[in-house]
């Protein structure tokens, strides 16, 4: 087991501090919620039959990352090659890399691989494929390569009736390199509403996979990974049949969005940013706080969803949320909290100095403003230790 991803050895060497003591803005996890939210992924898949893989471009972090794979070794996935990098030098050695690959990337592919890395990609055109068998035919390292499904129209992939194209791929990619599976992400799940709905899409996801690994396999190409993969089909799928893997990143903290799904409840959520009050405009309802867009991202994925959430829920520093209190509006380094339109409940009194934290609408977004984790535990003040997280590309 690699010493820096053991959940001892990782921890920060600051001395335990207070909420109260911290400079604001900053980003907070509650590592109790945090590691519920592990377990419940991990158990409903294990009662499947089927491994988690999970995403680490939400936490980018070693020590969320020690906790949410299955052994220190992986598997995971990951959304750049400097987390790859990041991963691979503290000990990961089973990685995909899901974003199309380009002929550029090959490079520190291979270098990866060399240092003992399982480093897979990720392409969906002939063209990325004959880039792959080009370069590992060079190297003499056969790159590891899955095909992208589109199983929704959401984003990029083959359409998996597309079966011309399907194999085309597949017989470039053998031309040197390996052809390790297909792989499919449920993007459009985000937009699904209600149980039935996000049903429907996990079965769409899946025979979308299912099928296209049918039909390499039916001309010989081999398939040995059929990997699916997204926060709200993957608590929601009730057949797996076929899949050898599951991928979720965002599931680890979960956000306001995926609670305006119904994924989770707002209680589950363990991201959060803290900030103080900074002042008040009394005449127009307003709460000023030291936590603007820089701080929470602009993501605004609530606003077409039933509850518009403005820029985060606003909560007590205990992580408590107070009743219909938003951060309604923000500049840089500036956030208004207001309580929500319609409402009927009363501004709290805080206190220029006061703390509040704000639950992120998008915790991958809010998570990528800031350098690392203030960690505490369920509803105590007291900060455990501070994690790093990796940023930039």
């Amino acid at each position: 087991m690699s010493e820096a991803l053991s959940p001892e050895t990782a921890q920060s060497d600051i001395a335990q501090s207070r909420i109260g003591m911290l400079e604001t803005p900053c980003l907070i996890i509650d590592a109790a919620r945090m590691d519920r939210n592990i377990a419940r992924l991990r158990d409903r898949l294990a009662s499947m039959g089927v491994p988690l893989r999970p995403h680490l471009k939400t936490a980018k972090s070693i020590e969320v990352a020690v906790r949410a794979m299955p052994s220190p070794q992986g598997p995971a996935t990951v959304s750049t090659l400097k987390e790859a990098d990041f991963f691979a030098a503290a000990g990961v050695r089973d990685i995909i890399y899901a974003v199309g690959i380009t002929p550029c990337k090959l490079t520190k592919v291979i270098e990866l691989r060399r240092r003992g890395v399982d480093l897979a990609v990720v392409l969906d055109t002939v063209e990325q494929a004959e880039a792959v068998a080009l370069a590992s035919r060079t190297s003499g390292n056969a790159i590891p390569a899955l095909i992208e499904i589109d199983c929704d129209g959401h984003r990029s992939g083959v359409p998996p009736q597309d079966i011309e194209r399907l194999l085309s791929i597949g017989r470039a990619v053998m031309q040197g390199g390996e052809l390790r599976g297909v792989l499919t992400h449920a993007g459009g799940s985000y937009a699904a509403r209600g149980a039935t709905a996000l049903r429907q899409a996990a079965e769409a996801e899946r025979l979308s996979v299912v099928s296209a690994a049918e039909a390499l396999r039916r001309v010989g190409l081999p398939c040995p990974v059929v990997s699916v993969g997204s926060t709200p089909t993957a608590h929601h799928a009730a057949d797996l049949t076929g899949v050898t893997e599951v991928r979720a990143g965002v599931f680890v903290f979960f956000d306001l969005v995926m609670a305006g799904i119904g994924i989770c409840e707002i209680n589950d959520i363990a991201i959060s940013v803290l900030a103080t009050v900074i002042g008040h405009q009394h005449e127009k309802g307003w709460i000023l706080i030291d936590a603007g867009w820089m701080a929470m991202s602009q993501d605004r994925g609530t606003s077409k969803q039933d509850i518009n959430q403005g820029y985060g829920v606003v909560c007590d520093s205990s992580g408590e949320p107070f009743h219909d209190l938003i951060l309604a509006d923000a500049n840089q380094e500036h956030g208004i909290v207001t309580l929500r339109p319609g409402s009927r409940s009363v501004l709290p009194d805080l206190a220029i100095g006061d703390r509040v934290r704000i639950l992120p609408n998008h915790a991958c977004a809010t998570g990528a403003q800031h350098r690392s984790y203030q960690v505490v535990h369920g509803k105590s003040d007291i900060v455990t230790d501070e994690w790093l997280r990796l940023g930039g590309w």
